[in-house]
């Protein structure tokens, strides 16, 4: 399906500050947002995952749940879920058809328009509830319009400085801009300067912000390909309860807790009980973070990182899973990410790298491999500028061993389509 056709525009980045056109988009279409509750959840990393997360646990308690992401991997309608499934194409095609007038009327970005696309499906679709994540920052993003029953900052760290300001407390500060009056904030693990904006802010407008390690015990954590698992204890859960989720990594661990915590402070209605958590979380799907596939040709990770912190996670991850050996990295990163800063903690995790360029990626935004190949000379990377030949190598060298396809959510997304991975999308439809 051509969304961006059905809506009258060009697919892209681009990126304008504002919430008038937005607010103009809804409001043209009957203020579809106002149709459902909402969570909020913003942060730098595991922004989608802590959103997955409490999607799922609240698909469990019973409710018909609309969940927003961004970006997709494969199919756009990944980005907007309905009961668990992507939304059923006529009702998005019908949405789109309504909005195209008023986009083309307010020269909306893409992301602006699928924003209000999103809501106008959840209300047409009879969501009680939607979780959205937020694109970029906060304070301005197009998602900002929803008045929350709860928000969740995951964490914040260097990314997209040339927007969100060129420190990271500037960054937090555009981040606490989702914070709104009365609506209990959960914020994860960040440093105690960050902890002073998140509570100025809070105050300055009247929300309650606490940060994790004040309100859950975390404990017994443990990580594995399966999986990761962990104890968790909070003023709701007092006796502490055993959770799981199949999303590897202990970085996993701080989102699903900020996930438990999130819904723990939700109005009673639909604060989960233990078994709705717990079954929740262990059923979770959330393509690409950390996913191992065993194809018919071998061992296949994909993971979605894309910026140091992101990079940073992930060689943590890799570093204690036990993937089959050797490790070969295939490596395609966006040209205005800092690449340089993400290559050495990945290469020398890897036993032999393959640089590319995701085809999907926008022509503006790739990166150069050959520039990155020669900085990274020492770890000897080879350079095939043909994705698809770029996978066979890759699989090649890695014979019984693992393939780790990253740098972008392009990457992923492009690996995955030519392997034929199933993404949320496929999995949903076939199951």
């Amino acid at each position: 399906m051509d969304i961006a056709g059905l809506l009258g525009l060009a697919p892209g980045g681009e990126i304008r500050w504002g919430l008038e056109r937005i607010q103009t988009l809804l409001a043209d279409v009957g203020e579809p947002q106002r149709a459902f509750a909402a969570v909020h959840v913003a942060g730098t990393n595991g922004k989608g995952s802590v959103a997955a997360l409490a999607a799922s646990v609240l698909g469990e308690r019973g409710y018909r749940v609309g969940l927003y992401t961004s970006p997709h991997l494969v199919d756009f309608r990944e980005r907007i879920v309905v009961g668990g499934a992507p939304v059923d194409e006529p009702v998005l095609a019908e949405a789109a058809a309504r909005l195209a007038p008023s986009v083309r009327a307010t020269g909306a970005t893409f992301f602006e328009a699928t924003t209000a696309l999103a809501f106008l499906c959840f209300a047409e679709s009879g969501v009680d509830l939607a979780v959205v994540e937020v694109g970029l920052g906060g304070r301005l993003d197009a998602t900002n319009v929803v008045q929350p029953l709860g928000a969740a900052i995951t964490n914040v760290a260097w990314d997209h400085a040339d927007y969100l300001g060129p420190t990271l407390e500037a960054i937090a500060r555009e981040k606490a801009g989702i914070l709104k009056a009365g609506v209990p904030a959960s914020v994860g693990p960040v440093d105690a300067s960050l902890e002073a904006v998140f509570r100025g802010v809070a105050d300055a407008v009247g929300a309650n912000v606490l940060v994790l390690r004040e309100w859950a015990e975390v404990s017994r954590t443990q990580t594995g390909l399966d999986g990761t698992r962990f104890r968790y204890a909070s003023p709701a859960r007092p006796a502490g309860l055993g959770l799981r989720t199949p999303l590897p990594g202990l970085h996993q661990v701080w989102n699903a807790s900020l996930a438990a915590m999130l819904l723990d402070r939700l109005p009673p209605p639909f604060r989960p009980e233990d078994g709705e958590l717990a079954r929740g979380f262990a059923s979770v799907r959330w393509p690409g973070r950390l996913q191992v596939e065993r194809l018919a040709d071998g061992v296949w990770a994909f993971d979605v990182a894309h910026n140091p912190a992101g990079v940073q996670a992930l060689a943590a991850a890799i570093s204690t899973l036990p993937l089959p050996r050797p490790l070969v990295l295939l490596l395609a990163i966006l040209g205005d990410k800092p690449w340089s800063e993400m290559l050495r903690p990945l290469l020398r995790h890897a036993d032999e790298a393959f640089f590319t360029v995701a085809p999907s990626s926008p022509a503006s935004r790739r990166w150069d491999p050959a520039a990155a190949a020669a900085a990274a000379s020492a770890f000897a990377p080879a350079l095939e500028l043909d994705f698809e030949r770029a996978l066979t190598l890759a699989r090649a060298a890695a014979g019984a061993g693992t393939v780790l396809v990253t740098g972008s959510c392009y990457t992923v997304g492009d690996a995955m389509r030519c392997l034929g991975v199933p993404t949320l999308l496929a999995s949903v439809a076939a199951g």
